[in-house]
């Protein structure tokens, strides 16, 4: 596979297929891709590369010159995907476009990741993530109703596109090996698209009854009581007791024995209509206790209950660590915990078989075992800026 694009959608995709087997050869422009700028630096490189890159061949070709982009059609022309998430019309002004590419490789998957797809009237526009979360209906309901919408504090639109690309990629190539498939296929993600995905039954309920899904804070509009609740020892804690069973055993644990026993509380309906009574009876209940306490009840009483945890609850909790959720890998010879990938296959489990690299540092192996190059060719792409600086062409 071979990886064309930064920052985040495009990498992405790339970090999920290596992690379970693809060999992926990062291309990057002579000067990196920019996360390995962004954040917490250390020794030149930021920690987050340390993840999104792991596993990945880094190969250094500046698209726009005409030798990288030789180079880069030569590697294409024997990989079975790429993936690219420059801005619509890019990759064909370089002359790197599907009918080019595929014209030399048929087999190819050509996975296209942009802010609104490949066609459309808003096709040309730039959308980063923030923005294409709100053309794609995620922010209008997320936040405090009388407030403006609220951003999550991670590129959610890039990494659900991602999810999209790799199982659009997945199934490309599923179709490929079918007897009457044969060749490979576009697949073009758009980020507000991956958004809209997430949607659930708000467009039906729109269209069907005319309800707009408003933003509800803590809550989930329709369902209850599905809300985050204050302890006395300054935490919270989230509680779903909306299925009607257990809402019973909820209030009974809660010192409401009167509320589990009120027949016009034992279906949904009836308690989306006193929302308001059994959020306070709740808040009240959570507020005198500490939220080890909350948990430790609700839990006795088989009611799904959790605490809000940060990465350093993470980190300490018996469940991750069980499952196996952090990876530690070394960086010049200090240990660093990094993300364990999922899904979670039972047979063909995925892995980190080494952490994002130094820039550039598989171009011999690549340019030279792949393509066949010699060394006074590599020192003159390197001399020429084409995948480096001068006298640094490894």
């Amino acid at each position: 596979m071979i990886e064309l694009g930064q920052l985040l959608a495009g990498p992405f995709t790339g970090t999920i297929l290596a992690y379970f087997g693809a060999e992926v050869i990062k291309v990057e422009p002579p000067g990196g891709d920019p996360i390995r700028g962004w954040r917490v630096v250390q020794d030149g490189t930021s920690l987050w590369y340390r993840s999104l890159g792991r596993n990945k061949k880094s190969v250094t070709l500046d698209l726009k010159s005409e030798r990288g982009r030789e180079l880069v059609l030569q590697l294409l022309d024997s990989a079975d995907v790429l993936v690219e998430n420059f801005r619509p019309g890019a990759m064909e002004e370089w002359g790197l476009g599907p009918e080019v590419v595929k014209a030399r490789n048929p087999r190819l998957v050509y996975a296209r990741i942009s802010g609104y797809g490949q066609t459309g009237p808003n096709a040309n526009k730039p959308g980063y993530a923030s923005v294409t979360e709100g053309f794609g209906g995620f922010r209008y309901i997320n936040g405090e109703p009388g407030h403006a919408p609220v951003r999550p504090n991670i590129s959610l639109g890039d990494t659900v596109a991602a999810l999209h690309a790799a199982l659009g990629i997945t199934l490309a190539l599923l179709q490929r090996g079918k007897p009457d498939g044969g060749e490979g296929q576009v697949v073009d993600v758009a980020l507000y698209e991956s958004i809209f995905n997430l949607l659930e039954g708000i467009v039906p309920e729109y269209d069907g009854a005319g309800v707009i899904r408003e933003p509800s804070g803590t809550t989930v509009t329709g369902i209850v009581p599905t809300n985050t609740y204050h302890c006395d020892d300054g935490r919270y804690v989230v509680i779903g007791g909306n299925g009607d069973s257990i809402f019973k055993r909820l209030m009974t644990a809660a010192g409401r024995s009167d509320m589990a026993a009120d027949p016009e509380l034992a279906n949904n309906a009836g308690r989306v209509r006193h929302e308001h009574e059994i959020d306070k009876a709740l808040s009240l209940w959570c507020g005198q206790h500490s939220s080890r306490h909350v948990i430790f009840v609700l839990e006795q009483a088989g009611v799904p209950v959790g605490p809000i945890y940060s990465v350093a609850d993470m980190l300490q909790d018996p469940q991750y660590q069980a499952r196996g959720m952090f990876e530690q890998v070394e960086i010049d010879g200090k240990p660093l915990k990094i993300p364990a990938i999922l899904p979670r296959l039972a047979d063909t489990p995925g892995r980190t078989d080494w952490p994002g690299g130094a820039l550039g540092s598989h171009n011999r192996e690549v340019l030279q075992g792949l393509l066949g190059l010699d060394e006074e060719e590599l020192e003159q792409l390197a001399a020429q800026g084409v995948i480096g600086p001068a006298g640094d062409p490894a």
